[in-house]
């Protein structure tokens, strides 16, 4: 048996034991090509705190974190995804999570407007990138990190609030894109992203992590995806969820061995990188990766 790994791959792989035979129940998933923005992690080190897994005691191995993103970038370049990139800035070491940079839908790019300043040169560097490629820039009043807080699913703008992201963000975007946003509250400080406690599967399905969230947005979450993918508390603190979907290929973190059960059960093919050098950051691969939607 043969088993293509992506809709857009020009090759084939031998099937193994890692990818089991699926039976006729196995929903068939379909790969949709992408175009992502990336940031080299050339200057990635940690020098303050501001999330709980960031710790300046702790030595970091920048030349590490390179060979780790450039699998990632490897990854996403085998898939067939259009992969652009920013150039890193000297200063800001957590420029490598691109996803915070902004979130794009229509060929609308709303920028960011980080929490801490350590951060908030970021903002303005990412809006200058959107608005010499082409995008639409609108500059935010409202304090929003971008798709770490925004994730999108099917016609709908998941947005987190708790930590990072103001509430009063969601309705600017939902003024500015037209969609409908739909408000989620984060109450782990582990999970102070959207993207850290939820992954996008395709445009009807998600994973995620119930005791991220206060009551209220698990009644939204259940009542709107009941056939969600539920992750362990371990595969939660690896960052597991914070993983980018093709609709079909799913690139997540190594070690989050259950959500690759679930994952292939559900017919997805997960596809595991080491960021475990990012992660000391509080970034993952879906930090990494910001979706470019024209």
């Amino acid at each position: 048996m043969k088993v293509r790994i992506g809709a857009w791959n020009t090759g084939w792989m031998t099937a193994t034991d890692q990818h089991p035979a699926q039976d006729s129940t196995t929903p068939t998933r379909t790969a949709t090509k992408r175009t992502v923005l990336m940031c080299r992690p050339s200057f990635f080190t940690v020098v303050y705190r501001i999330n709980p897994w960031m710790d300046p005691e702790l030595p970091t191995d920048t030349a590490l974190a390179v060979r780790q993103w450039e699998t990632l970038y490897q990854a996403y370049l085998d898939l067939g995804f259009d992969v652009e990139l920013v150039d890193p800035i000297d200063g800001l070491p957590d420029m490598v999570y691109a996803a915070n940079g902004g979130f794009v839908i229509d060929n609308i790019a709303y920028g960011a407007r980080f929490t801490h300043t350590q951060r908030q040169p970021e903002g303005p560097a990412y809006m200058d990138w959107f608005g010499a490629n082409g995008f639409d820039v609108r500059v935010p009043v409202e304090v929003n990190e971008g798709e770490g807080d925004f994730l999108l699913v099917g016609g709908v703008i998941l947005a987190g609030t708790g930590f990072r992201s103001a509430s009063d963000s969601h309705r600017e975007l939902a003024e500015i894109s037209g969609r409908e946003v739909v408000s989620l509250h984060l109450v782990n400080p582990s999970f102070y992203h959207l993207d850290t406690a939820i992954a996008i599967l395709d445009d009807s399905n998600i994973a995620y992590l119930p005791s991220a969230f206060d009551e209220p947005s698990l009644d939204i979450l259940r009542a709107r995806f009941p056939n969600a993918i539920i992750v362990t508390e371990e595969d939660a603190a690896v960052l597991g969820l914070n993983s980018f979907s093709d609709g079909y290929n799913v690139v997540i973190a190594a070690r989050a061995k259950d959500f690759e059960r679930q994952l292939r059960e559900r017919g997805y093919n997960p596809i595991g990188v080491d960021l475990s050098e990012l992660l000391l950051g509080g970034g993952g691969v879906k930090c990494c990766t910001l979706e470019l939607r024209r």
